[in-house]
């Protein structure tokens, strides 16, 4: 997956009211669009259907487009200034966190992302203010499903992450998110894990984000050049000789901090999903039972230790 980290670019913010309508009428034949599945891919298609004024009939990546019988789709090849026109000139009708939901509904890998992403642009352009608001709207709706959909899940990914250290000193965490969320956690790890090198692979997309102490990056891996990682797992050959000891003590915190009294089940699978399960270490088998800590005086004891009450004088 070549699909680089999305950089907010810094960017005067109108003011608050209603902005200047910007989109032309789109007078020409529908066309069929393909791009090469980044961002900024589908953004240069955004200036492409203005350009030319022709609205998409469908917008889908070039690898798995799907041509009609009569009509070749138009290919456009990525253009980084026509995508970054656009990406800074949506903040005319929309304020960055809007434009930002935008971005994550096209990691939500929904089937019609594009031309969702299409109709609430052209309906904040027709309209010349912002309209995250205006649920009235179908588009603006669902918009906002997928984005809070994201949200959950990028939340999830940040807490639910287990490291595994390997020989060489590099944590390695496998997830297998039900959304592309890799770029969204990228910075929030980089900042909490600023003093180790770490890899967090995502098994179903088949990349992951390496940090090296100085940056963090998107990587990638060939088929038959790191098995380990295609398949989600990591040797126990290559893993620090600790490595078995610190999930036999993460799994005594979790089972001691546990309270039998209050077990909740169904409240537990709620906040964290069964799909999941598979990757914390808490949720592995036991290495060896658990057993209470045996640290609970007795009743009375306390009086016991407090010594002969003191009689009259």
């Amino acid at each position: 997956m070549s699909q680089p980290l999305m950089r907010r670019r810094a960017t005067a913010v109108s003011p608050a009211g209603a902005r200047p309508a910007g989109a032309p009428a789109l007078t020409a034949a529908p066309r069929d669009y393909t791009y090469d599945g980044t961002f900024e891919g589908l953004l240069t298609v955004l200036f492409t259907v203005y350009d030319w004024r022709a609205a998409p009939n469908s917008i889908q990546p070039a690898a798995t487009a799907q041509a009609g019988l009569f009509a070749q789709p138009a290919h456009r090849e990525t253009d980084e200034a026509q995508a970054a026109r656009v990406w800074d000139g949506l903040l005319r009708t929309m304020d960055a966190e809007a434009r930002a939901r935008l971005y994550h509904v096209f990691l939500s890998e929904d089937a019609e992302r594009e031309l969702l992403i299409f109709r609430y642009v052209d309906l904040a352009l027709r309209a010349g203010r912002d309209i995250a608001e205006n649920y009235v709207e179908a588009t603006v709706r669902r918009v906002q499903r997928l984005a809070q959909q994201m949200f959950r899940e990028k939340h999830r990914m940040e807490a639910f992450v287990r490291f595994e250290k390997t020989r060489d000193g590099l944590f390695h965490a496998t997830v297998e998110p039900d959304y592309d969320v890799l770029p969204l956690i990228a910075a929030h790890f980089t900042k909490r894990y600023a003093d180790q090198r770490w890899l967090i692979y995502d098994r179903r997309r088949r990349y992951g984000l390496y940090y090296d102490l100085t940056r963090t990056d998107v990587v990638q891996f060939e088929e038959a050049g790191a098995p380990a990682h295609a398949t989600g797992a990591v040797a126990a050959t290559v893993l620090d000789e600790r490595e078995p000891l610190f999930q036999v003590l993460w799994q005594a915190y979790f089972d001691h901090v546990n309270i039998p009294e209050r077990r909740n089940l169904k409240l537990h699978r709620r906040h964290m999903p069964l799909r999941y399960w598979k990757y914390l270490s808490e949720k592995q088998p036991r290495a060896q039972p658990f057993q209470p800590i045996q640290n609970k005086r007795p009743p009375g004891a306390a009086g016991a230790l407090a010594g002969p009450a003191a009689g009259p004088e």
